[in-house]
């Protein structure tokens, strides 16, 4: 067993870590001295589960498929495009118009609003240096094919590769930007041009991480032993905590340091967004990325053994993946309020009863059979709120919320 993780056995007020011979009523002493009076009794196999959500923040590595990403001069030209009205169609349309640094880089809609209506929530930027698949029906495989999305869309920015082109190549401090991040003036070929701005735009985005939460000290008082330190964590988290990492099953899906498996899930949200019009999620988002031109089977791909798209190349679309969307990771989840693809669930209470009450006939019939309607009281529904509130970090002050490596 490693020493990585509990079992811990008490010794004045602190935990040590045992060795694997230890018997198993030091396992039962974990948390009976009375420095623990604020410490539930969680097994060996409950701390071994809350260990795995962390540590936090995970390391830096940077994109193989972004040969800009973590340089510093990208990361400016990025800051400078995400804030720029002049990158949309129409000149004023930005992507910090939907992506609100005060608001979790999030817009705080129930479905965004951009150039036109869209029919989905806006996903919040934080953390997206850590995906797989991207958007809520993972239509792209990289971070920078996901920033060119909104460039192209009518609805939301509304610009061209042309437009875009134009932009980096008119003398000015964005030219510059683009000199000093790729070494080159930008070239004759717009769409190459474009791809560059969006890799730009990824090594910015690569920066938004979110910080330290209660979670992560009670996680990392746990790991080295600190009984003192664990049991400043609130009870009504911690019962929230045994109730998502036991009964409620919740971390199969929200799994790892980010709270999320990085995959997609029906979750009986109804996916109708109009009369006779359908959101087909991750059916639909796989379609769009075998057929598009930025994936990173394409040429724009800088990792020269293409080993970044291997997930790509082999993922195949099934009947169950209609209606699937993104499993969200939950840190800074207090902020990102309203929720579900559809925006259609207003508070953590919303979603914590809709899975406690869940439809099982709106679920596919094929596939695992991971959610159950758990039928919660109003206290256990306390509990599980007050835990998933512990996953938000304070937020950062003004002109400080874009951290950098």
């Amino acid at each position: 067993m490693s020493r990585s993780l509990i079992p811990l056995a008490a010794t004045a007020g602190r935990l040590r870590p045992l060795r694997a011979a230890a018997p198993l009523v030091a396992l039962l002493l974990l948390f009976a001295a009375p420095a623990a009076a604020g410490l539930l009794d969680f097994s060996e196999d409950e701390v071994r589960r809350i260990l795995r959500h962390g540590p936090w923040p995970p390391p830096w590595s940077p994109d193989p498929s972004n040969r800009v990403s973590g340089d510093p001069a990208a990361i400016a030209l990025g800051r400078a495009l995400f804030f720029e009205p002049r990158l949309s169609g129409t000149g004023t349309v930005r992507c910090a118009s939907c992506h609100l640094d005060a608001r979790a880089w999030q817009d705080g809609r129930a479905t965004g609003i951009a150039a036109a209506p869209l029919e989905r929530n806006t996903l919040s930027v934080h953390n997206t240096r850590y995906h797989r698949w991207f958007g809520w029906a993972g239509a792209n495989d990289s971070l920078w094919a996901q920033s060119i999305r909104p460039l192209l869309d009518a609805r939301e920015m509304g610009a061209s590769a042309a437009h875009v082109a134009r932009l980096l190549r008119a003398p000015g401090e964005l030219r510059a930007g683009y000199v000093a991040a790729f070494g080159r003036a930008p070239p004759g070929d717009d769409e190459a041009v474009m791809v560059d701005a969006a890799k730009a735009l990824a090594a910015f985005q690569e920066t938004l991480v979110t910080g330290r939460t209660p979670f992560d000290d009670f996680r990392d008082a746990l790991a080295r032993g600190d009984r003192e330190a664990a049991a400043r964590y609130p009870l009504a988290a911690q019962r929230g905590l045994r109730l998502f990492v036991g009964e409620g099953n919740c971390s199969v899906c929200h799994f790892g340091p980010g709270f999320t498996n990085g995959e997609f899930a029906d979750i009986g949200v109804p996916f109708f967004v109009a009369r006779g019009k359908v959101d087909a999620g991750r059916h639909g988002g796989i379609a769009a990325l075998r057929r598009s031109r930025f994936n990173l089977l394409g040429r724009y791909n800088d990792d020269p053994r293409a080993r970044t798209a291997v997930a790509t190349r082999h993922v195949v679309a099934q009947h169950r993946n209609f209606g699937e969307f993104r499993v969200p990771g939950l840190r800074d989840v207090a902020r990102t309020a309203p929720y579900m693809h559809n925006g259609s669930l207003a508070t953590l209470r919303d979603v914590v009863r809709h899975y406690s009450e869940l439809d099982l006939e709106r679920l596919h019939s094929d596939g695992e059979r991971i959610l159950r309607p758990l039928h919660l009281r109003e206290d256990r529904i306390d509990d599980l709120v007050a835990f998933l509130e512990t996953l938000s970090a304070a937020p950062a002050p003004a002109g400080m919320r874009a951290l950098r490596r």
